[in-house]
């Protein structure tokens, strides 16, 4: 069944003011207060302009949402935190229903539990569980939607040491395309419950989501290393093989990028081509060190910073590079390996970066998320030690052929080395990609649920699952 993106209905007074008497929330158009912000995302190249911004303030704002534009036959995006790359949060024409007024976390002390809404961003979330020292494995920018994070998987910087944000959900409230408010959990609707950790919005609004927390406590030891770009590829190879042997309390990514101004560097630095070794480590600050000095002291590096810091300034340290409104387009591998043929061609491609923006990132991954089954969740592809995020990232449309043209060269550059990708990196990139995100087994199942609660694709908006004929 297909939806309209356009429809007589919003002419319609005695219809608009209907909705609006039916919701708390808000109902934005075209030229009214509010919609232009509303309706713009976290990637600056998506300029899609919906006829309706419903913006909920609860479940039954949410119901009456999706009860309207099934009615009246019309596209749906939905929107939490906005930040996904492809930017399906909003949707030409159609409806988008806009979570962003439902932000409220509620922390459980005694369970180690956290229940927050669909609205919520990452800075939300670590706001109420750091209150008593508890953490959920999530992302590593702080504007980043809890929602959409963790209906893709979900890791961050403790993933390796408790696993992923998916593997820590306990529960979930959603709104179906029949407008029913289900939970789903092991106990209850446990297909579907299955379905949303790695399935991404195909089968509803989720509207909360129950988590299981970490105690970590209020500071971790962290920092990040800054080698030369002269150096990379024997510095990478070394990396490979040192940080498959750290425990799970240590975490170690890797960033090629130009150096931004950070305050440890020498001036002479900042601009120029680098490593970043961004790490931290779940335990005692004299091991922490011990275990990254290895890593420190391979060649002379620029500079580095370490110690005692606070986790919600850690986990807002990189939202200044992933700042909203400029351009993006992503490309994306899970690696099977960073062999030497790996190393080389992807420092071909950093060593010609389109802009200064852009960046090469390889979390590494394994750990606790490998330990899981891969048929536990539909999160599937847990056993790749590397992730490449070939991340393009400018700010004028006259650069977006370049940027664009680079990204895909080095994506298929790289293909040879890849197994799967990681949904949540994907950008627009079509139906055959987004079956790249899970074995065919996975996929077979997803589309089993998508029938189940999804038949006509009504949430289409997303990286789409769609229903067997």
């Amino acid at each position: 069944m297909g939806y309209l993106r356009y429809s007589d209905v919003f002419k319609n007074r005695d219809r608009i003011r209907e909705l609006r008497n039916s919701i708390q929330g808000q109902v934005v158009l075209p030229g009214e207060d509010n919609y232009e912000e509303s309706r713009k995302v976290w990637n600056g190249m998506i300029e899609r302009r919906p006829e309706a911004i419903i913006r909920c303030k609860g479940n039954r704002d949410v119901i009456h949402a999706v009860n309207f534009a099934r009615s009246n036959q019309l596209l749906v995006s939905v929107k939490g935190g906005g930040h996904n790359v492809a930017g399906n949060a909003v949707c030409e024409g159609g409806v988008m229903i806009d979570l962003s007024l439902m932000r409220s976390a509620r922390v459980d002390k005694e369970k180690k539990t956290v229940r927050v809404d669909g609205g919520c961003l990452l800075s939300d979330m670590d706001q109420e569980t750091q209150a008593y020292g508890l953490a959920v494995p999530a992302g590593i920018v702080s504007h980043t939607g809890v929602g959409g994070l963790t209906l893709g998987g979900g890791f961050g910087w403790i993933s390796r040491k408790y696993g992923l944000s998916v593997d820590n959900l306990l529960s979930a409230e959603l709104v179906t395309a029949e407008g029913e408010l289900l939970r789903a959990s092991r106990e209850e609707n446990p297909d579907l419950f299955w379905a949303i950790r790695g399935g991404g919005g195909n089968f509803g609004v989720v509207t909360s989501f129950e988590f299981r927390c970490a105690h970590i406590g209020r500071e971790v030891f962290a920092g990040i290393i800054v080698h030369s770009f002269e150096n990379a590829k024997d510095y990478i190879k070394f990396h490979r093989e040192y940080v498959r042997s750290l425990p799970d309390d240590m975490t170690v990514w890797m960033v090629i990028r130009h150096a931004p101004p950070l305050p440890f560097l020498p001036e002479e630095v900042h601009g120029r081509l680098i490593v970043a070794v961004p790490f931290v480590y779940l335990g005692e600050g004299k091991e922490g060190e011990r275990l990254i000095k290895p890593l420190e002291q391979f060649a002379t590096p620029y500079g580095s910073m370490m110690g005692m810091i606070p986790w919600r300034d850690w986990q807002t340290g990189f939202d200044a590079l992933n700042s909203h409104f400029a351009r993006n387009y992503w490309k994306s591998h899970h690696l099977e390996d960073l062999s030497d043929k790996c190393i080389e061609s992807i420092l071909s491609f950093a060593g010609r970066f389109p802009t200064p923006s852009c960046e090469v990132f390889i979390p590494h991954m394994e750990g606790a998320p490998s330990r899981v089954s891969a048929t536990e969740t539909a999160y599937a592809f847990r056993t790749a030690p590397f992730i490449l995020n070939i991340h393009a990232r400018w700010e004028e449309a006259e650069q977006d052929s370049g940027c664009i043209t680079w990204a895909r060269d080095f994506f298929e550059e790289t293909k040879p080395f890849a197994k799967g990708v990681y949904v949540n990196f994907l950008s627009d990139e079509g139906e055959a990609r987004v079956r790249e995100a899970y074995p065919e087994d996975t996929w077979n199942r997803l589309v089993e649920v998508k029938n189940r609660y999804d038949p006509t694709n009504f949430f289409s908006m997303n990286q789409n699952i769609k229903p067997a004929p």
